[in-house]
This record gives C-alpha cells, structure tokens and sequence, in this order.
C-alpha cells in the first residue's frame, strides 16, 4: 500500500494558497503520495474564484498549480520558493465541477527543483499546465 501524507491548512500558517490562517484564503489541502512522489488535490472552486467569463480566474489557476508544485518539498523537507511560474491555458476551468490537480518534480540542478503542475477534470482531460522553477533556500536536515 502506498504511503499518502494529508497536508492540511495549519492555522499558524497565512499563505494564501494552503494557509488556515488567512481568512481570504483559499486553505487547499493536497495529499502527498510518497511513492509516486507526487502532490494530489481534488477542488470544487465553485464562484468566489471565478473569471469573467464564467470559468475559474487565471490567477487562482496559477495559484493552484503552484501550491501543488510547492508542496513536493515536503518530500525532502526543503524550503523552496517559486523562482519561475508558467502556465498554459488548454481549456476552461469549470467553477462547479470537481477538479484534481497534481505536481511533482521533473529534475534538480544545484538549489533548482524543475517542477510540472498539472489540472484535470474529472474526465481526465487536460485543462491546464505549469511548469516551475523553485529555488531551494535551506538545507535539508542532516542525520
């Protein structure tokens, strides 16, 4: 069976994205998938995140897959910042409907984690996605 680590919004923690302690926030919760070395979240936005025409608002779509993206340091307890943030479009993101969104981590060079983020609907189909550089700002503990 694989090991699936629940990161929930702590409320000590104000980051817009994951925080419990930013009332305005959207407080994502992701699963870490230890083995598959990936982040996994499933969201319904639903209106307060919404674009103009009636879809999810850019933004919060970045927002999301940088969260997912991020969270892949949990897996070796760095502390890394988003350096570089690209998204594709491919298709509207429904505000009603549930989403996954995933990220893990493609290679590393130095203090640099190359990320991808993904978001799918509930079909699988491909709606959006990001790729990241994250640039790692402490060591990692030493045993």
């Amino acid at each position: 069976m694989s090991e699936v680590i629940r990161l929930e919004p702590k409320t000590e923690n104000n980051c817009f994205g994951c925080g419990g302690g930013n009332d305005w926030g959207m407080k994502l919760a992701f699963d870490l998938l230890v083995d598959e070395r990936k982040t996994r979240g499933r969201f319904v936005l639903g209106p307060r995140f919404g674009g103009g025409a009636g879809f999810g608002h850019g933004g919060i779509i970045a927002v999301l897959l940088d969260e997912a993206m991020g969270k892949i340091s949990k897996l070796t307890e760095e502390r890394a910042v988003t350096a570089e943030l690209s998204v594709e479009y491919k298709k509207p993101v429904p505000l009603n409907e549930e989403i996954v969104v995933e990220g893990w981590q493609e290679s590393e060079k130095g203090r640099n984690r190359f990320r991808i983020g993904e978001i799918r609907d509930a079909k699988g189909n491909l709606l959006a996605r990001g790729t990241a550089r994250f640039v790692v700002i402490n060591a990692p503990p030493t045993v």
